[in-house]
């Protein structure tokens, strides 16, 4: 017998701790500027609360990783092996993610908005934000590599050693380990694939309920953070936080209005504003529960009996699509990266921003389709490219309205491509 928690949502009290903190932050600015006591105040006091939430959020990083990737991998495997079906599914679901980072990268150096703000108020956040992790980041990031060096050392020599150092420079090879991991699980089928499989299972399991322990400190987090930040930079660095959110809003909007509509219109012979409708309550799901996987239930309902989809071709597409297609999530974190990036002051090169891309992509195979499943995996493509993980502090206040509406993306995504294949499949036949 479950208990109701009583209380505000937790949304609500990180939303609270958002506007507390900020106007704090801006108060103490108006009234003391930059005395020497608010600064020590915001290192010192303010942002250790944060700290303490975001060291438990990267606590869960490896494990997730290795167990969230490898399973997402694995079942992609299956799906390829399935057959025509499984084929059509695995190339949709990579070229709609692979699009949506490239709208979302596109778009954030298109119109930059993290860029402007001043060197000495960037480094005053800097400091405020700095730990080793940080400072340690920032000097990897520093030292220059071949391109050629940069793809060798993507494969691991040691997998342990790359998690033990998972945050000096060994995320990207430990993702490779696990997308390793994943097919060949794949490969050597269920029997014997099967007991790995149940403990990558029950350790993703406890790892989320981890990020779920950790979030419940977030408000307090969220609040010591956003202090620092406006007590350090100001309105300045709010109206960045603004645009940043505006335009994660606008290229989800994109990606689904224009790519998921020329996708219909060109592949399945539907009519874009027909299907939207006959999926309405499905996308509303979604947006209230941030949820792929609580939303899976009501896909499959309106895949049959609204789109009129063959219920074997929406269940299979569905289910692997609940999981491994994420397409919302993957623009998401194209976004945040590259923002932040430019929000810290640095500087990524074409070959960086490659490595964006891509493992964002894969970060969308490996997110768990649950509320906040992405954070942790968007501090390990921020680690990758030099970018101090800390910075998801920054943008965790708004957080939960963009969840919600990349989940919308998410789910419409996989109805998408399972009234895709269902034409695809009925013109072979």
């Amino acid at each position: 017998m479950s208990v109701k928690k009583k209380g505000l949502p937790l949304h609500t009290r990180i939303f609270v701790g958002l506007l507390a903190g900020t106007a704090l932050g801006l108060a103490g600015k108006a009234a003391f500027g930059g005395d020497a006591w608010l600064v020590w105040f915001a290192a010192n006091i303010a942002n250790p609360l944060g700290q303490v939430f975001l060291r438990l959020v990267f606590m869960a990083v490896v494990p997730l990783v290795v167990a969230a990737l490898a399973l997402g991998v694995s079942e992609i495997g299956e799906v390829g092996r399935v057959g025509r079906v499984g084929v059509r599914t695995l190339l949709l679901t990579l070229a709609f993610s692979s699009i949506a980072v490239l709208i979302g990268v596109g778009a954030v150096n298109l119109f930059k908005p993290g860029v402007g703000l001043s060197p000495e108020v960037r480094e005053k956040l800097t400091a405020s934000l700095q730990s080793q992790t940080v400072q340690t980041t920032l000097e990897n990031a520093a030292k220059k590599k071949t391109v050629v060096q940069t793809l060798v050392e993507i494969i691991p020599k040691n997998p342990l050693s790359d998690a033990v150092g998972a945050f000096d420079g060994g995320l990207i090879p430990l993702m490779f380990f696990s997308l390793m991991t994943g097919l060949s699980m794949s490969l050597v089928g269920p029997e014997k694939a099967g007991p790995l499989k149940a403990v990558l299972e029950s350790l993703l399991a406890v790892t989320l309920k981890i990020i779920e322990l950790a979030m419940g400190l977030a408000p307090y987090g969220v609040a010591g953070l956003m202090f620092s930040v406006a007590a350090t930079a100001g309105v300045e660095a709010l109206k960045m936080l603004l645009g940043y959110f505006l335009l994660v809003m606008a290229a989800l909007a994109l990606h689904l209005v224009v790519v998921y509509s020329a996708a219909l219109a060109v592949i399945a012979r539907l009519s874009p504003l027909r299907f939207f409708q006959d999926i309405s309550e499905v996308m509303m799901t979604a947006f209230a529960t941030s949820s792929s996987n609580v939303t899976l239930p009501v896909s499959l309902k309106a895949a049959v009996e609204n789109l009129k989809l063959p219920r074997d071709i929406s269940n299979f597409v569905l289910t692997i699509g609940a999981t491994a297609n994420q397409n919302g999530t993957a623009l998401y974190e194209g976004v945040t990266v590259l923002f932040l990036a430019q929000f810290f002051g640095v500087d990524l090169t074409l070959g960086q921003q490659f490595t964006v891309v891509v493992m964002s992509v894969l970060a969308g195979v490996g997110t768990a389709g649950v509320p906040g499943g992405s954070l942790p995996l968007i501090a390990v493509v921020l680690q990758s490219v030099g970018v101090p993980g800390e910075g998801i502090g920054i943008i965790l206040g708004v957080d939960r309205i963009l969840d919600m509406s990349r989940t919308v993306l998410n789910v419409t995504g996989d109805l998408t491509i399972a009234a895709c294949v269902s034409a695809l499949e009925k013109e072979e036949k």
